[in-house]
């Protein structure tokens, strides 16, 4: 009974066995959950509190109507997307979910992102632009000039909207009698883009009409985007005449635009731009007129001064000629004795200049300061000499003082000897040398004593 109760604590204590993370080992787990389930993945939602960052990195957050998810697209991938995302763009982002560890985050790391709705449609506007940008189709080189005079127009639109009557009433108030011929074509929805195409190719093999235009009201981009296709671009382009597009108002732009031999601001714009109205044109026809009868007047005056000259004014002619070039000859020799002269003063001063210097030269002043200044070098050389052997000869001094030092008598006094002198000034070295009776002189490290032998004893070392 006692063994079986061991065991059932035993078990209860196992079974509240705690697992502990430490924060960063929870946030790698969960790091690598993210690797292992939310690869490559896709989320659609609104941008919201975009922040670009200077060095080239945006952080977004997408949400929906319920949460929101934290984004980063890294500047790598940023060069790779089309647009700058902006607050209210709505997107499809693809990319990896990841772990921030320093604030214990998710996020998902954007690594493509594509816009939802018109940003889809502005994308392959720019995509398609580009392309056809670098085979050359919008080069300024072969866009062709314009009739001056278009007898026959040639339009292409629809014939149910206020574009055709507005042409149509400008064409009749500015140019009575102009020819017209209309190719009716749908400019959005489903057969628009092969309509618009067969009214292009319809004029260029016909060759009936000196310009055509393409013509559409304003509207969205996705109204207008029939004529953002590449299919109408390619076919403006391979027009045999010209082409002129008035689509939209002044501010819409479409591909059609670039690839036209002329824009229009609008259609009424176009119709403005390719007709004059008669009376201009009377008003050039006079003007042209009054102009050639001057120019015609001119060369008959031209004509009948050219035939007197050759009749009667010949010989003033003639003598005329003489004198002018024996005039030339003297300003020839004028211009001759000028150089002759400036020449000659040049060499002078050249002369002058060259003795001036020489004289600098030898100028007693300049060879007084070179001396007082060669004498000021040499003092101060002298100087920095003596100094040297000053200092020199201190250091052998105190060099030579300090090796004396160590030599000195003294130096041993100041160890505990003595040096003993008699009366007469003599070092005494031995006993022997002295008598009792006898005074003497002792000498110590410092001071000195004067002292009497009482007795002498001879002793070996």
């Amino acid at each position: 009974m006692a063994q079986a109760g061991n065991t059932g604590q035993m078990a209860f204590a196992l079974s509240f066995e705690r697992r502990i993370y430490g924060v960063s080992e929870l946030n790698a787990a969960v790091q690598q959950l993210f690797e292992d389930r939310f690869r490559a993945i896709w989320v659609e939602g609104e941008i919201s509190n975009c922040r670009p960052a200077t060095s080239g990195h945006f952080y977004f957050s997408l949400k929906d109507a319920q949460s929101q998810l934290k984004c980063a697209l890294f500047k790598g991938a940023a060069r790779f997307v089309k647009f700058r995302p902006q607050d209210g763009m709505r997107v499809l982002a693809r990319g990896n979910l990841e772990v921030y560890e320093a604030r214990g985050e998710y996020q998902l790391i954007v690594e493509l992102l594509e816009p939802q709705g018109v940003g889809a449609l502005q994308i392959a506007f720019e995509q398609l632009k580009k392309k056809l940008n670098a085979e050359g189709l919008f080069a300024v080189e072969r866009k062709r000039p314009l009739p001056n005079f278009p007898a026959r127009l040639g339009i292409v639109t629809s014939t149910g909207g206020v574009v055709i009557r507005d042409i149509l009433q400008i064409l009749e108030r500015r140019f009575p009698g102009l020819h017209v011929r209309i190719f009716p074509a749908l400019v959005q929805g489903e057969g628009a883009i092969q309509q618009i195409c067969a009214g292009l190719e319809y004029f260029s093999e016909s060759a009936w009409a000196d310009v055509v235009v393409l013509a559409r009201g304003g509207g969205s981009l996705e109204d207008l985007w029939t004529f953002n296709e590449e299919a109408v671009a390619r076919a403006i382009a391979a027009s045999k005449i010209p082409v002129v597009s008035a689509i939209g108002h002044e501010t819409d732009f479409t591909i059609a635009d670039f690839v036209a031999d002329l824009r229009a601001p609008t259609p009424s714009a176009a119709a403005e731009l390719l007709i004059c109205t008669r009376d201009s044109l009377l008003e050039q026809i006079a003007a042209q007129t009054s102009k050639m009868l001057q120019a015609l007047r001119y060369r008959l005056a031209m004509c009948a001064r050219a035939l007197h000259e050759r009749g009667i004014d010949r010989a003033a002619t003639v003598m005329h000629r003489a004198i002018t070039r024996r005039a030339q000859r003297v300003d020839e020799l004028e211009f001759a004795m000028r150089r002759t002269l400036r020449a000659t003063v040049e060499a002078h001063a050249k002369r002058w200049t060259a003795a001036n210097r020489r004289l600098q030269a030898n100028d007693l002043r300049l060879r007084l300061a070179h001396g007082r200044h060669s004498g000021q070098t040499l003092h101060e050389r002298m100087i920095r000499g003596m100094r040297e052997q000053l200092w020199e000869s201190r250091r052998r001094f105190e060099s030579l003082d300090l090796h004396l030092r160590q030599l000195s008598p003294l130096k041993v006094l100041s160890r505990g000897y003595a040096i003993v002198e008699n009366p007469q000034g003599q070092v005494l070295r031995s006993s022997s040398e002295t008598g009792p009776g006898e005074d003497l002189s002792v000498r110590l490290s410092r001071g000195k004593l004067n002292v009497t032998v009482v007795r002498t004893r001879d002793t070996e070392n």
